[in-house]
């Protein structure tokens, strides 16, 4: 039985605190990686594509992938924090260990930690958010569900991000999630072609990937048509999270409490 209580957001405000002091250095990579990925897929890929067809609609490339792209930016934030982030703080800085010499249950520091994970998403998001939309490649008012919907996504993988940190023995051996998990996700999960142009086997391998989910569901806020099937999408995201979340803490468990 999971003991999880309000104290989890002292672990978030502490985050929060170390953040305050380097966002100077975090902030740059969300606000700079839109304009080079819009640079180089809007004035050299889209120009040898042109149109893409996508849920019977046809648009051109920059507007297609240009979600695709925001999605990714909320996977990697949110995953990379609670994987080599979260794994200094217990392994190199014993943080975690100081926590546990506190008041707080084990379930509260890493209820924090996955909750600090999805904050990172909504931040990186945001600032993503904010420069593609000056591009008019977002419509409005629906672009303004991309915010609560880059927590949730980012419950999802950070949730998972800080299962991989249960598990690995040494932080070398994340290599093998990002090269098994993260990549084929990246580059197989409808993020820079339509997932109708996969062989049918691989379309039904995609569909298990939870970054095939939030590629869709953010495409169809972004660009339409926000209909049924992005509920299917959603609801995807939600059992991903409410999956892993409790396998996380199970597995901290078992890694910190000898």
């Amino acid at each position: 039985m999971f003991v999880i209580s309000s104290r989890f957001l002292r672990i978030w405000h502490r985050n929060f605190a170390v953040y305050r002091k380097t966002w100077k250095v975090s902030f740059m990579p969300p606000l700079l990686e839109p304009l080079l990925y819009l640079a180089a897929f809007g004035l050299g890929m889209s120009a040898l594509v042109g149109e893409v067809s996508w849920r019977n609609q046809s648009a051109s490339y920059i507007v297609f992938i240009a979600p695709a792209l925001l999605s990714v930016n909320m996977m990697y934030n949110s995953f990379f924090e609670t994987t080599y982030g979260s794994f200094v703080r217990m392994y190199y800085q014993k943080t975690f260990d100081a926590m546990l010499a506190t008041p707080l249950f084990l379930e509260e520091i890493i209820t924090g930690e996955i909750i600090w994970g999805a904050t990172k998403s909504v931040i990186a998001s945001s600032i993503m958010l904010s420069i593609i939309s000056l591009f008019g490649l977002i419509r409005y008012p629906e672009g303004l569900l991309l915010v609560p919907l880059s927590f949730l996504a980012g419950i999802a993988f950070a949730s998972i991000g800080m299962y991989f940190t249960a598990v690995v023995r040494n932080i070398d051996l994340f290599n093998l999630p990002i090269f098994l998990f993260i990549t084929p996700m990246f580059l197989f999960g409808g993020t820079f072609f339509p997932l109708d142009t996969l062989p049918g086997w691989a379309q039904a391998l995609a569909w298990f990937l939870p970054l095939t989910h939030l590629v869709e569901i953010t495409r169809a806020i972004a660009i339409g048509p926000l209909d049924v099937f992005a509920l299917w999408n959603l609801l995807y995201l939600a059992l991903f999270s409410a999956i892993f979340f409790p396998l996380a803490l199970k597995k901290m468990r078992v890694r910190l409490i000898k």
